[in-house]
């Protein structure tokens, strides 16, 4: 029997540290300017944007082209298994919560939140792009109402604030001791068979032969 189970594929894995890699340059170029480190960021901010705007396009093609987006969606389920784990961390007596599928639904959450911060943030920097001169169009202010771009910018504003809240969390549960085997698959790809039989529930995440 093989020892090792997939957990990420290729594809998956390298969209998913663009993504990161992305996230982490425009949270830098965003935010150092206003704690006064001073250089040229506004061009490494808006490419950046267009590599994120990219890998999440590819992304979605990804998921929508393989049908994998079901197992990373909150469900009913998981509605039953929070109460579970809530019930076991504030009261000791409480049973085991049950093992997961592929995904838990801390995962699942966390990924929602992503999901939201990150395509309301690309909406509304896509939107800022006009006015921005490029090498294909010359900037534009006017194109909507001044309380509109109010809107705009307060939103790309908030966003920006939660992604660094979430990748704070995001990092922090990577990297501790019992995360370890999702951080590892992240890299490698893989989690042994024997984490797969503890941490997960063979029902719930079926592998393929």
């Amino acid at each position: 029997m093989v020892d090792k189970v997939l957990r990420h594929a290729g594809p998956d894995r390298l969209i998913h540290w663009l993504i990161a890699a992305s996230v982490l340059v425009l949270l830098a170029t965003g935010f150092l300017p206003v704690l006064g480190v001073d250089f040229d960021w506004v061009a490494i901010h808006w490419w950046t944007g267009f590599v994120l705007a990219a890998a999440v396009l590819a992304h979605l093609l990804r998921v929508a082209i393989a049908g994998k987006r079901g197992p990373i969606l909150p469900g009913s389920r998981d509605v039953s298994d929070a109460l579970a784990v809530a019930r076991k961390t504030f009261r000791n007596a409480a049973p085991a919560p049950p093992r997961p599928g592929k995904y838990s639904v801390s995962q699942k959450l966390i990924h929602l939140a992503f999901s939201i911060v990150v395509l309301a943030a690309i909406a509304t920097g896509g939107m800022m792009m006009v006015n921005v001169d490029t090498p294909w169009w010359d900037r534009n202010p006017y194109w909507i109402s001044d309380g509109a771009w109010g809107i705009v910018y307060v939103v790309h504003g908030f966003s920006a604030l939660f992604l660094i809240t979430l990748v704070m969390a995001h990092v922090y549960f990577a990297l501790r001791p019992e995360k370890a085997l999702y951080l590892r698959a992240m890299i490698g790809g893989h989690i042994t068979r024997s984490e797969y039989m503890q941490q997960h529930d063979p029902g719930r995440w079926r592998l393929k032969p």
